[in-house]
């Protein structure tokens, strides 16, 4: 039976853990030398140790320690000097051993915890959240099972068996759905920052299960967890975890009892479908992997990772709202991702105005950019061609209306092919401002002289009849009088 409400009741509140898997962008997987690169041919990026062949060992991958290592650092996570691999043992196609290699008892990271916005409306403040972290640990991917439409049969895909990972496993601080959401896209962002996983959910670099519970609310105790899983969006954690909040809080209502279990989420339908009872659940077996020393992280080592981390979106918002005067929203939206923060900073290089670059960055550029449905990387526009035609609206070459033009010619240009910069586009176009005040003194005396109603009108009170004199001027002079020199002298002409 479906949930009377999607929304939880103010009379109960959801508890929300969440267990966060990233595939780290590594070469090679976790304990071979095989390829970890996205797609390929099925079963191509495979060895003697990945399909699990006689005699086949082990060997860790240092460049995946380090992955973990950053993410560690940047979330404040202890750092174990000295953690061990287990060996979590069961049964199913995707995992050729038999058994995955992860930490168990004694994890590389401990602790910590993730600082993030939660989403607001342009102009409003972000209230901030954290969520404290359990632990950090790494452990290897397994394969992929593809059902056969039609048939009863699957076939397994071993390219992505043995990729390496770091399981996030945060404490149960989370209270709505919506929060879950703004957390694993913080979780996104940071990796993505640190460059150790793109953080793509779409192709499994980036998957949460969700261990959901509902108690009444002011009581301490928490209520039967149920753990959901296969989301693979943020909309669809969101849309789950509704779902399963509501679900729980009508058994409740009806005194029927909350079951611990694992429950899958059914994107056609918009259920969650019990998977298995916590009766039902698999005994793992852990036990220390014997073909792996324990894994030493020296002190020198964690110094080098801890010096070369980069400047993390929440500090570098803080700085753009600090240094730069930008507003809490803006400041959001230009660290959203590496790339458009990278863009953002190069139109700076060489004194740009923060708050007008902001300005054109956040709502011309991305704007197109969101039109046609391209990433910044992309943009036919580079950094160095818009700092040059933010340069031209500094020294007063062009107005803020000619640069809009402007702006769109040098998007044409670039999506053509061309990379004409603003200047050479308002040198061969005669778009060069007029600063002239005996020429723009006589535009504006003709405007007030053919509207002599409009005249009265403003000096009768309608200060709002000035737009109308300064639209006329720029009109008979094609926008190129310079604005502020056209409102000076029609107010003194209209006393």
């Amino acid at each position: 039976m479906a949930p009377s409400s999607p929304l939880a009741s103010s009379e109960f509140e959801v508890v929300i853990g969440l267990e966060c898997h990233v595939q780290l962008q590594t070469k090679t997987k976790a304990f071979t030398g095989a390829s970890a690169d996205f797609g390929g041919a099925p079963n191509s990026h495979v060895d003697p140790y990945t399909l699990a062949l006689p005699g086949t060992l082990p060997v860790l991958s240092r460049a995946a320690v380090e992955c973990a290592l950053k993410i560690g650092l940047a979330t404040g996570c202890k750092i174990r000097r000295l953690s061990r691999f287990a060996r979590k043992h069961y049964y199913y196609p995707d995992l050729p051993k038999g058994y995955q290699i992860s930490q168990y008892d004694e994890p590389l990271c401990e602790g910590g915890e993730v600082e993030f916005p939660m989403p607001c409306k342009p102009g409003d403040k972000p209230e901030l959240r954290k969520v404290r972290l359990t632990r950090i640990h790494m452990e290897e991917d397994a394969g992929k099972n593809q059902h056969v439409v039609g048939t009863p049969y699957s076939l397994v895909d071993y390219n992505r068996a043995g990729v390496a990972l770091v399981e996030i496993v945060s404490e149960p601080d989370i209270r709505s759905a919506q929060e879950a959401v703004a957390y694993l896209r913080a979780i996104r962002q940071m990796v993505r920052y640190l460059g150790i996983s793109d953080g793509n959910m779409e192709e499994g670099s980036l998957r949460a299960d969700a261990n959901v519970s509902v108690r009444p609310r002011g009581q301490q105790e928490y209520g039967t967890k149920a753990e959901l899983k296969n989301m693979n969006s943020f909309k669809n954690i969101e849309v789950a975890i509704e779902y399963e909040t509501a679900r729980q809080i009508e058994l409740v209502r009806r005194g029927e009892r909350v079951i611990q279990e694992s429950r899958l989420w059914n994107v056609e339908k918009s259920i969650s479908i019990a998977m298995r009872s916590k009766e039902q659940a698999h005994d793992y077996r852990y036990f220390p992997e014997p073909d792996l020393p324990p894994l030493q992280v020296a002190d020198a080592w964690i110094e080098a990772v801890q010096k070369a981390l980069p400047e993390l979106p929440i500090a570098k918002r803080q700085r753009y709202v600090a240094a730069l005067g930008l507003t809490e929203y803006d400041a959001s939206v230009l660290t959203a991702d590496q790339e458009i923060a990278d863009y953002f900073e190069a139109v700076l290089e060489g004194g740009t105005d923060g708050k007008i670059a902001a300005n054109w960055v956040t709502s011309e550029l991305l704007g197109r950019l969101n039109k046609d449905d391209r990433p910044i990387t992309a943009s036919p526009v580079s950094a160095e061609r818009l700092h040059g035609l933010l340069a031209l609206i500094a020294d007063k070459t062009i107005s803020g209306k000619i640069a809009k033009d402007v702006f769109g010619k040098m998007w044409l240009s670039g999506s053509a092919g061309g990379d004409k910069t603003a200047k050479q586009i308002v040198d061969e176009e005669g778009l060069v401002q007029v600063t002239d005040a005996g020429a723009i003194e006589a535009a504006c005396k003709a405007a007030v002289d053919a509207s002599p109603k409009q005249a009265e009108a403003y000096r009768a009170g309608k200060g709002n009849m000035l737009g109308f004199f300064v639209g006329q001027v720029m009109k008979a002079t094609q926008g190129k009088a310079n604005p502020e020199l056209v409102n000076e002298l029609l107010k003194k002409l209209l006393g």
